[in-house]
């Protein structure tokens, strides 16, 4: 909601001055709204929009209230402030819907409410995933950050105690062990698709994973990692904070949550409360990407909004915002704190401030004036994410962590036995079906899997042959295992694609399975071949017959080398919903199949 109109005219007279008064009202995802009597020299309003993180936005409307008082201007116009509480995941649902492309675990926005003129989330990977996802014409300016809030691993003080706080200083592969060692403790997160600080520690986690030598006990580690994770795993972060424990006895401390990654903010409000148990911030070394409030002036702005954005901007990376920023429990931009910062015990009062694609990372400047300081971590921020890193991190963790129901269609045309040389001249078969076998070893016993071929006259006439049916991976991994090892192309064999995904579309609808993703993957090198089978306008028909928005099936096509018809592909998954991802280079091919898993729907 905003504020009274400002009535605004130009005074003549000396010693003329303009009374200045405002109504805020707070409240949870609502608007700010601040109008106020400028200084007598500027005349009419440029008013400007910003979204900002729930935990900022409260300093972000005092400092914008501040900054319209003293009299805020663009070349004689007066400008307004309008500030709402957002959250950030669903900014980033509102900008990929407006420009076509899905973010993975975060869906289309709904509804049709407009685009602020700044956005500040709490952290850069939104516009990170953003720009990966395609959004080619999202293109904010500025960018700079106007706060940060280092990521900690959040414990109980008991717990944390029992490993060493806050003496010892601790390291992320001390966690690892404690994770995945049946040490006992609970570990959980919120999606890390919907949360920078979660999923900066499950990058950190993963990292350290990724140190071992053996790349199978790297996967089996990694995978143990994210099950251990997504056990106690949570959607919104207040519902994990919230299972915490509540009580002081040794029972409730065991059985409640144990440790996750969090901002520094959310341990300082957590405690602030006076809770039973409070929670002690672990700092571990290398030290994560934190949170940095990044200030991005959305495209399409005219030259006015982006003038009085730029002077707001001004406002925030001045000294008395810091202030502002400690009573909310959040640093400066540069990792410093302000009067009137509670620091956890423990806290270093610099932290490194890695930003998202930034090579390199600059440890911030010294200054840290109030609170409880502490030598520094030992290492260096270990911080620089590049979208190829974020968007395998997501992939995975869907792919481990959200029930599905697949069948997987492989090509065994004859074109499959081409050599890939960037994969050691295996055969376009030998990399496709290695990287099938990663993807199944990912799959926890709650996923059901089938698996088929497909060529030409495969079996008699029939395109296709089912080697195993849609089943429970509890039962027949074995027997997926033994059916991929036996995968063989078939001389001269063609491409049946058209009566391949028709028929394999039917058979995941005919089990349909509620609570899951139900898909088809199939990998393909080549275009339809089968001149006696049915016709691309046949099979594109008889899907949006059979198409139930109550029953979805995902169809995802992975084209393999160059002889691929995207169009052919794209044609098919516009009507059934999925999508279709080529690459030049089979060798590619199991970082794709792990972005294809993640574009799936929410499970219905």
């Amino acid at each position: 909601m905003s504020g009274r109109h400002r009535n605004t005219k130009r005074l003549r007279g000396a010693r003329a001055v303009a009374a200045a008064t405002a109504l805020v009202v707070v409240t949870a995802g609502a608007w700010f709204g601040y109008r106020w009597l400028a200084e007598p020299t500027c005349t009419g309003e440029i008013r400007i929009n910003v979204a900002a993180a729930t935990e900022i936005a409260p300093a972000v409307s005092a400092a914008a209230e501040k900054w319209t008082v003293d009299g805020a201007a663009v070349n004689g116009t007066c400008v307004a402030v309008d500030v709402v509480s957002a959250d950030p995941v669903d900014v980033a649902a509102k900008v990929a819907t407006q420009h076509g492309v899905t973010l993975a675990g975060v869906g289309q926005a709904s509804g049709a409410a407009e685009l602020p003129d700044v956005w500040l989330p709490d952290s850069s990977t939104w516009l990170t995933r953003l720009r990966t996802a395609g959004a080619s014409g999202f293109t904010p300016t500025n960018g700079g950050s106007v706060a940060h809030s280092p990521v900690v691993v959040a414990m109980p003080e008991p717990v944390a105690g029992r490993l060493g706080w806050p003496s010892t200083q601790l390291t992320w592969a001390d966690l690892l062990k404690q994770v995945t060692t049946g040490s006992g403790l609970r570990a959980g997160t919120v999606d890390p698709a919907r949360d920078p600080a979660s999923l900066s520690g499950l990058l950190a986690l993963t990292r350290a994973a990724a140190a071992g030598s053996d790349p199978a006990g790297v996967r089996a580690t990694t995978t143990a990692v994210l099950r251990a994770l997504a056990t106690g795993g949570s959607v919104l972060r207040q519902d994990l904070i919230a299972r915490f424990p509540r009580a002081s006895d040794a029972s409730s401390i065991a059985s409640a949550l144990n440790l996750a990654a969090l901002s520094e903010e959310n341990v300082i409000g957590y405690n602030a409360v006076d809770p039973p148990i409070r929670l002690a911030a672990l700092y571990l070394d290398p030290t994560p990407m934190g949170l940095d409030y990044p200030y991005a002036v959305m495209p399409g702005s005219p030259p006015a909004k982006v003038a009085a954005a730029e002077g707001l901007y001004a406002t925030l990376r001045g000294k008395e915002f810091r202030d502002l920023l400690a009573a909310h429990g959040l640093r400066a931009s540069d990792g410093t704190w302000g009067n009137g910062f509670q620091a956890p015990q423990g806290a270093p009062s610099t932290v490194h401030t890695p930003r998202p694609g930034t090579p390199g990372a600059t440890p911030a400047a010294p200054g840290g004036t109030a609170g409880t300081s502490s030598p520094e971590p030992t290492g260096t921020a270990d911080g620089v994410l590049d979208p190829v890193v974020i968007d395998q991190a997501l992939s995975t963790w869907t792919a481990v962590t959200q029930p599905g129901r697949m069948l997987a269609v492989i090509d065994v045309s004859g074109s499959m036995r081409q050599r890939v040389p960037t994969a050691g001249n295996a055969t376009r078969q030998q990399v496709t079906v290695a990287a099938a076998r990663r993807g199944l070893a990912l799959f926890d016993d709650s996923w059901s899997l089938g698996l088929w071929t497909f060529s030409t006259d495969l079996v008699g006439e029939r395109e296709y042959r089912e080697l195993v049916p849609i089943g429970p991976l509890s039962s027949q991994r074995g027997r997926l295992e033994g059916a991929l090892r036996e995968v063989t192309p078939k001389e001269n064999g063609g491409t049946g694609l058209y009566d391949t995904v028709l028929a394999a579309y039917r058979t995941v609808q005919d089990g349909w399975e509620a609570g899951r993703v139900n898909s088809v993957v199939l990998f393909t090198d080549g275009r339809n071949e089968n001149s006696k089978g049915i016709t691309e306008q046949k099979l594109l028909t008889e899907l949006k017959r059979l198409a139930d928005p109550e029953r979805p099936i995902q169809v995802v096509i992975i084209g393999i080398g160059g002889d691929v018809n995207r169009d052919e592909l794209d044609g098919i998954t516009r009507v059934t919903g999925g999508g279709v991802f080529v690459t030049a280079d089979p060798a590619k091919i199991g970082d794709i199949l792990l972005k294809a898993i993640a574009l799936r729907p929410a499970p219905r």
